[in-house]
């Protein structure tokens, strides 16, 4: 009789493992195969954690997510009523247009519109990030926001296009009234 080993990292590797595959040839090449021979484990683990490729996704969109959230939180312009909400969302986008993930995350992210077990999770996206801005602005105009940040980040992405940190400065501001 074979002894399972006890691996409590296994689900997180699994999730990391799916996240480089996706990473290195998009959604297309995820499988339970690909992600299980990318984090090391039996073919077996992957459908034991993940029963589907949805939930898999929806585990991997979680974890991409954290990285503009977690940049916003940071920002100290968020809890400062005197600085300049604008300048500082600006400034957090292009940092983090400039960093590592932004593509598979936003890969991921734009899955959803075929793969509905992931439009919760992006929705998810944007209320936490609409919730954080709200802290210096209405509702109305935090949901805004977002949709001016996810619209930038689009064309960025999308046209290659170099990110303008005072065009977005500019529409941002006006947003803010």
């Amino acid at each position: 009789m074979a002894v399972r080993r006890y691996d409590p990292e296994r689900r997180q590797r699994i999730i990391d493992a799916a996240i480089r595959v996706v990473g290195a040839k998009g959604i297309a090449g995820l499988s339970h195969r690909t992600v299980a021979a990318e984090a090391d484990v039996p073919l077996g683990s992957t459908t034991y954690h993940f029963a589907t490729l949805d939930d898999l996704l929806v585990a991997a969109l979680r974890q991409a997510n954290e990285g503009f959230a977690k940049a916003l939180a940071a920002e100290a312009a968020l809890s400062d009523p005197e600085a300049d909400l604008a300048d500082a969302l600006a400034h957090v986008l292009g940092e983090w247009l400039g960093g590592d993930g932004v593509e598979l995350e936003y890969e991921l992210y734009l899955a959803a519109l075929r793969r509905p077990a992931l439009r919760p999770v992006a929705a998810e996206w944007a209320e936490g990030v609409s919730t954080l801005l709200a802290a210096r602005t209405d509702p109305v105009t935090a949901r805004a926001l977002v949709a001016v940040l996810d619209g930038i980040c689009l064309q960025v992405l999308l046209t290659g296009a170099r990110y303008d940190e005072e065009y977005a400065r500019v529409v941002l501001g006006r947003v803010l009234g």
